[in-house]
């Protein structure tokens, strides 16, 4: 008896007329690994007043960072919980900061305002770690920022107290060499 010939399907052990499987293994969505690390600052339900009733959603604040000098905030509203923590993800991607540190720490100290929140960095020397609380402490570590210390004044808000931690990431300068030093290493 001769051999019938199979076309070859290029899949095996599958049913007849079923569909090949995906490209990328499992059944599900594709996920490629995230380049930050994230953690959740607030999340809380929220409602907007229509003619119609109420409209719920969810707002998330988000800090992401690489712990090696980067560090962004996202601060998002969805439906759905996922959907709220995806665009805060998405948002803080897009405004990333490089923290600049010298000897294990901020150059300089710093104050900024950002609405009623009032955040005050000083630099604290090695081995001190962070002595800093709420948003001003998870925003230094995500940076990571080793030693820092830290005054909230005048508010509670985590958003405000975050986004004032920000600015005064922005006003942050390295200090210029002297011109004497600049001679003497040339």
């Amino acid at each position: 008896m001769e051999e019938q010939k199979r076309k070859p399907t290029g899949r095996t052990g599958a049913a007849p007329g079923a569909r090949p499987p995906r490209a990328g293994g499992s059944g599900g969505r594709h996920t490629e690994p995230k380049e930050f690390e994230q953690k959740i600052l607030d999340l809380s339900r929220v409602t907007r007043v229509t003619a119609g009733g109420k409209r719920m959603s969810f707002r998330c604040t988000l800090v992401i960072g690489d712990k090696k000098g980067r560090v962004g905030l996202g601060v998002a509203k969805g439906v759905d919980v996922q959907i709220a923590i995806d665009k805060a993800y998405r948002q803080a991607k897009k405004n990333v900061l490089r923290v600049p540190l010298t000897h294990a720490t901020i150059p300089h100290p710093i104050q900024v305002k950002f609405g009623s929140a009032m955040v005050l960095l000083k630099p604290a020397p090695s081995g001190t770690g962070l002595k800093c609380g709420g948003a001003v402490r998870m925003v230094l570590e995500f940076a990571g920022v080793p030693n820092a210390s830290s005054k909230i004044l005048n508010s509670s808000n985590k958003i405000n107290i975050a986004k004032a931690t920000f600015e005064a990431i922005k006003q942050l300068r390295l200090p210029k060499k002297p011109a004497v030093a600049q001679a003497v290493a040339a």
